[in-house]
């Protein structure tokens, strides 16, 4: 019942930020500033302004979610997952929306920063990663509603949030920096593929059509499998394409971690997936970790 949970007001916006979904913007960033420093170009003010913005856009998009689901009721049917500060009656509607205009607007002030070191290219991802967060859930097609909250998390989370991290520092793209983003985007959107595994009977009875519930469980396993693999062969096509140390290998260390996922994927049902989950939002962040000491070495 949620009269009888009692949260002070900065532990229900913790909550609300969903903390364990937060390496989803810091692990781009650290592999974007691991490339500068394997090449003596890290600009530290510019890493730590890009990591605060990452984390400001992951939580307005946390929030955004909270908000749009609780308007289309998808939280509401025996919720596998954690409690939502709205469903439970924490947090009013009206609170959450000034949230989300604090959350993104701060984010787009202190981004100016980073538009003033490179420009306008830097503006586009910012603005545009904004506008993808709010349209994940919310809008007239919402993309996790419609089968594409998977090529929205690997391409904002993974791909432009490290590029454009690597862009920070040099001024330019590169092929190095896009192959380097990939284990990023894959691991991340790893998390929320085990979430809507988890979801898929409840996310039907609202027309939440993830591609957990358009393609099925099947398929999702072999998504989180194909995703784990394509990670840990990343590594190995640095170190045979570009001028890296075996410390680029330091990620396979966590292999064994990677087979108990896939095991716990194979056998979990309902709650017992929020494991599952957790496990792999840890994995993300050590993997992340290891492969960015990884390149800078």
């Amino acid at each position: 019942m949620t009269e009888n949970i009692k949260l002070s007001k900065p532990q229900i916006w913790i909550l609300a930020s969903r903390p364990k979904t937060l390496p989803a913007a810091f692990v781009p960033v650290i592999v974007g500033s691991s490339l500068a420093v394997q090449k003596g170009k890290l600009n530290i003010i510019a890493s730590v302004i890009a990591l605060v913005c990452s984390l400001l856009i992951q939580i307005g998009t946390n929030f955004t979610n909270d908000l749009y689901d609780y308007y289309k009721g998808a939280d509401e049917h025996e919720r596998k997952g954690p409690l939502r500060v709205l469903t439970a009656g924490l947090v009013s509607p009206g609170q959450m929306k000034f949230a989300i205009i604090f959350v993104f607007g701060l984010t787009f002030l202190l981004g100016l920063y980073l538009v003033y070191l490179r420009g306008p290219i830097i503006l586009a991802i910012g603005v545009l990663s904004i506008i993808a967060g709010i349209a994940y859930t919310a809008g007239p097609y919402p993309l996790a509603y419609n089968g594409l909250g998977d090529v929205f998390v690997f391409l904002f989370f993974g791909v432009f949030g490290t590029i454009g991290t690597y862009f920070l520092h040099f001024g330019y793209f590169s092929l190095e920096s896009l192959i380097a983003s990939i284990p990023v985007g894959a691991l991340i959107t790893n998390i929320l593929i085990v979430n809507n595994y988890r979801d898929i009977e409840e996310d039907k009875l609202v027309g939440k059509n993830t591609l957990a519930v358009l393609l099925g469980r099947t398929f999702s396993k072999y998504q989180y499998l194909f995703f784990l693999v394509i990670s840990f062969v990343t590594p190995a096509v640095l170190f045979s394409t570009n001028n890296y140390k075996f410390w680029v290998f330091l990620p396979y260390v966590t292999i064994p971690i990677a087979i108990k996922l896939m095991q716990m994927l194979n056998k979990s049902k309902g709650e017992e997936l929020n494991v599952a989950l957790a496990l792999t939002a840890k994995f993300s962040a050590l993997f992340g970790l290891l492969f960015s000491i990884g390149v800078a070495l």
